[in-house]
């Protein structure tokens, strides 16, 4: 890692450690949804045995990996905000700064704060509604890394917006992976869904992860094709936010949008 990733990774870090409510924030949302699905599926685990057991394990579980997208998502997009909201981003790129290395560092924070914030949930969800998320072995880490670069691609694809429209695609930040959720799978399988969505849903690497999660609740084997399938879309949508945020930084340069954007 090169001094310029690792200044400003610092600086993320020394914002964090001077401000007790960016510290609550980070954990906040992941506990709060933790607490209310989990005394949810914990109602369902008692009125009903049997299949509705194992669909609200499901639910804790779902909850869990998807928060692990939102986080990382929010991660990245809040910590460009944060530059934009500073004043500071024209200042970062008359440095030798570069935008790959400005993008390594904001991957890097959000892989922390997504660490950091599920934690707690993490904690929660063993001691009191007894469910161990790494239960069904190792898969659940490729799953795990999976939807932290589906929260990365989506958070490019949210700045390269920021690049174009400014200040006006903030609202995005907030509500981007939020909006994606039905589409995502996280509760339910494809087949709830009409069938004119179900293309959509497919050409996110979330169905299939979901899918490969609720296997292995069931106990079945892992499933090695549709964690096969979800990288591959995981690296193509990746390549493609990684072209469109390149083309929009270099339009932002000419146009000298990195001055005056968020104004």
């Amino acid at each position: 890692m090169n001094r310029r990733i690792w200044g400003l990774i610092y600086r993320h870090a020394c914002m964090y450690r001077r401000s007790w409510p960016r510290l609550v924030e980070i954990s906040y949302w992941p506990t709060l949804n933790m607490l209310i699905w989990g005394f949810t599926s914990s109602y369902i685990a008692h009125a009903h045995a049997g299949p509705r057991a194992l669909a609200a394990g499901a639910l804790i579980g779902g909850v869990l990996l998807w928060e692990i997208t939102l986080r990382s998502q929010m991660g990245v997009t809040i910590g460009f905000l944060e530059e934009i909201w500073s004043r500071n981003l024209g200042h970062l790129f008359v440095s030798p700064l570069r935008p790959a290395e400005l993008i390594a560092a904001l991957l890097a924070v959000s892989a922390i704060r997504t660490l950091v914030g599920l934690f707690p949930a993490t904690i929660i969800a063993y001691l009191l509604y007894r469910y161990d998320v790494f239960a069904p072995g190792p898969v659940m880490l490729l799953f795990f890394a999976n939807l932290l670069i589906m929260g990365w691609w989506m958070a490019l694809g949210i700045v390269s917006l920021l690049f174009r429209y400014g200040a006006g695609a903030e609202a995005l930040a907030w509500t981007l992976a939020f909006g994606v959720t039905p589409l995502a799978c996280v509760y339910y399988p494809i087949t709830a869904l009409p069938v004119w969505l179900q293309p959509l849903a497919q050409a996110l690497p979330a169905e299939y992860i979901f899918e490969g999660m609720r296997g292995a609740l069931a106990n079945l084997p892992p499933q090695w094709g549709q964690l096969g399938l979800a990288t591959i879309l995981n690296l193509g949508w990746m390549l493609a936010a990684t072209a469109v945020f390149a083309g929009e930084f270099r339009r932002a340069r000419i146009r000298g949008a990195l001055i005056s954007i968020g104004e």
